[in-house]
């Protein structure tokens, strides 16, 4: 049987560098992804079959590899459980936003989930503030304030869903922060995914919307769990694992520059000047908070 040691390792998560110039490419294409399969899917079965995809491929590698133990899927399992469901939250409220509002903008929110992490070390792992992200915190707090709180609900119900995505989120990588840190990566990844998937399964079916894509879909199925699932969340646990919280968020500032590019060129839309003014004040607040680790 392989090592799983030898399959955690690869001259591209050994090179901090161009893991997180790949993530910044990909990420950046979260929410376009869920926008362009709004047309032909309910947004939670949509991302089942996103993470369904994304986790077979997974298991493929595994079984060719030889490093695939099934002995792994019931160990950790309060871990996967908890972090499976609040993925599956998160990415469930990610799929239903931009029904409301455009990737972009939604992209910008997401920024918030640094706040809340940064809220969840202070609680949690016992950080202290120094007055620079005590300013960072109010001033990315007041760009949230700026985009969301505009005339028109849906607007409105956008924003908040992508900033209770942003909550989910962020305890999920706390709690993969303090206790994920030991399990092999292969194993760690593969049940992440089917840990995630189950839940999708199980909110798609609590509300009836469960439903087999048609055939034109799926080629753009297959993308999404491939580039936005695999590829996507391989690069970001290995960027989480080899580089420091902070530096790791500072670096994740730069993805909705990407995805307001992309959001032009493929639906023609950008973000409101206003949207655009809170989203900076979001990233510059971020950024602030993050000093720290550069100084």
């Amino acid at each position: 049987m392989t090592d799983t040691s030898t399959v955690n390792r690869s001259p591209l998560t050994d090179n901090p560098v161009s893991v997180v110039s790949a993530l910044l490419v990909v990420d950046s294409l979260h929410f376009v992804f869920a926008r362009l399969l709004l047309p032909h899917l309910p947004p939670v079965v949509a991302a089942m079959y996103a993470l369904a995809i994304g986790t077979a491929e997974v298991a493929v590698f595994g079984l060719i590899r030889r490093c695939l133990r099934l002995s792994q899927l019931t160990k950790h399992l309060g871990f996967f459980l908890t972090i499976g469901f609040l993925v599956a939250g998160s990415t469930n409220l990610n799929y239903e936003c931009v029904a409301f509002i455009d990737p972009g903008t939604a992209s910008l929110l997401k920024q918030t989930e640094i706040l809340f992490g940064l809220g969840f070390a202070v609680l949690w792992f016992r950080d202290r503030l120094t007055p620079l992200q005590i300013g960072g915190i109010l001033m990315a707090l007041t760009g949230v304030f700026v985009i969301t709180f505009q005339p028109g609900d849906y607007l409105r119900i956008g924003s908040l869903l992508v900033i209770l995505s942003a909550v989910l989120y962020a305890l999920h990588a706390a709690v993969t922060k303090r206790y994920g840190g030991d399990i092999d990566f292969f194993h760690f990844l593969f049940l992440r995914l089917l840990y995630t998937t189950g839940f999708l399964v199980v909110f798609a079916m609590g509300r009836r919307l469960l439903v087999w894509p048609d055939p034109k879909s799926w080629p753009l199925i297959l993308l999404v769990g491939t580039i936005d699932v695999v590829l996507s969340r391989a690069l970001y646990y290995a960027a989480l694992r080899q580089l420091r919280m902070s530096i790791f968020s500072t670096v994740m500032t730069l993805t909705p520059l990407a995805t307001v590019l992309w959001s032009l060129l493929l639906f023609h839309t950008v973000p409101t000047p206003q949207q655009l003014a809170g989203g900076g004040g979001v990233i510059l607040g971020v950024m602030l908070i993050t000093n720290r680790a550069r100084t």
